[in-house]
């Protein structure tokens, strides 16, 4: 075990006080002898007890200056080795100089220190139940296209209408797995800043309008009806038009996926109430609805609250934090507004545009 080097002596203390008294001695044995003209005995006799005179009080106040804020350096440095960290806030050196100026370098560098190790150990945790996660996700499709085909390989594969019934579903896993694999790819994009969104002057109504009326076919398959509210067709926002259009179709489709047989799915848009430069998108349900403890993690990757039925339904589990990482990018807001068996509505804002003369959107026409 290795000894502390903070005792009831100091050696800093001593060192100091040693040449402040070969110092003093000397000074004044020299002064003596060339002007007091004294003998080498009292030159002798009277230099070392100066020199012992000055050794401790040199050594007694440097001691007590020191020593303690030493002792505290030495403890939160030690206390950053081992990575348990104090609250250090109102410690007291009882010093203004260099060493009083180190400590509180030091206790900065502590506190920098333990939130880098925090961010660190959520990264860490994070990556955990990532890998978790997404080999849970992988090996589901994988062993049911593997169960398949070993069924077919085992004789089903004689029988044209129990192939066919297999194949469809091997399929669908298959569609499944490069379903996964695209938001994956997109959310890691987002995260890492590779994806740029290319902001630009975008007609609203007409984005809405495109996304509403390509999950038309979605809706009425599952017998809900899917409509958009009324609001300016000349409503110019700036925003990426292939991301927001992502963004929307995600809401939507999520909408159409929890709803209830004859419920409906209503998109809509309206000025923004706590800014008038902004507008607010809706997509408002009557489906399942969520219960408030689940609200903010609903964004987290893979998180299902019902997972059979995510799985039944073709969701990645990815589709609203990717919605949360393009809004992010955009620097807008984003809201979710549920309850359950009442419906939900999930909203996001937009900053308006100022229409330009000499050049006209990207997607005025058509």
């Amino acid at each position: 075990m290795r000894k502390s080097p903070f005792t009831k002596s100091s050696r800093l203390s001593f060192r100091a006080g040693l040449f402040s008294a070969i110092g003093v001695g000397g000074v004044s044995m020299g002064l003596s002898y060339f002007f007091f003209e004294s003998s080498l005995e009292n030159l002798l006799f009277f230099g070392l007890l100066l020199m012992i005179l000055t050794f401790g009080i040199v050594y007694a106040i440097t001691y007590r200056m020191l020593i303690r804020r030493m002792e505290t350096l030495n403890r939160i440095n030690r206390n950053i080795a081992r990575k348990r960290f104090e609250d250090y806030d109102n410690l007291s050196t009882g010093g203004h100089d260099e060493l009083d100026y180190l400590i509180k370098q030091t206790i900065r560098a502590s506190k920098t220190v333990e939130r880098e190790i925090q961010r660190l150990n959520r990264i860490e945790n994070y990556r955990k139940e990532f890998i978790g996660d997404i080999s849970h996700e992988l090996k589901t499709p994988i062993f049911a296209i593997q169960g398949f085909i070993e069924t077919l390989l085992n004789g089903a594969i004689d029988d044209e209408e129990v192939n066919r019934r297999f194949l469809k579903k091997a399929m669908r896993n298959v569609n499944r797995l490069i379903l996964l694999t695209k938001d994956l790819m997109e959310i890691s994009k987002l995260e890492t800043g590779e994806l740029k969104s290319e902001v630009q002057s975008i007609y609203l109504h007409n984005v809405i309008s495109d996304v509403v009326d390509n999950l038309q076919y979605k809706a009425q398959k599952e017998n809900v009806t899917l409509e958009m509210g009324a609001f300016n067709e000349n409503t110019l926002v700036r925003a990426d038009r292939n991301q927001i259009k992502q963004v929307l179709i995600n809401l939507v489709e999520n909408a159409i996926k929890y709803n209830v047989a004859g419920g409906s799915v209503t998109v809509s848009a309206q000025p923004f109430s706590n800014d008038p430069g902004k507008m607010l998108v809706s997509v408002k349900d009557t489906g399942i609805g969520i219960d408030q403890q689940y609200i903010e993690r609903v964004t987290e990757r893979f998180f299902r609250i019902d997972k059979s039925r995510s799985r039944e339904k073709g969701g990645t589990g990815l589709g609203l934090a990717i919605v949360k990482h393009i809004m992010e990018a955009h620097g807008e807001e984003f809201f979710i507004d549920s309850a359950p068996n009442e419906g939900s509505t999930f909203s996001f804002t937009l900053t308006k545009a100022e229409v330009e003369q000499t050049r006209p959107p990207v997607d005025s026409v058509g």
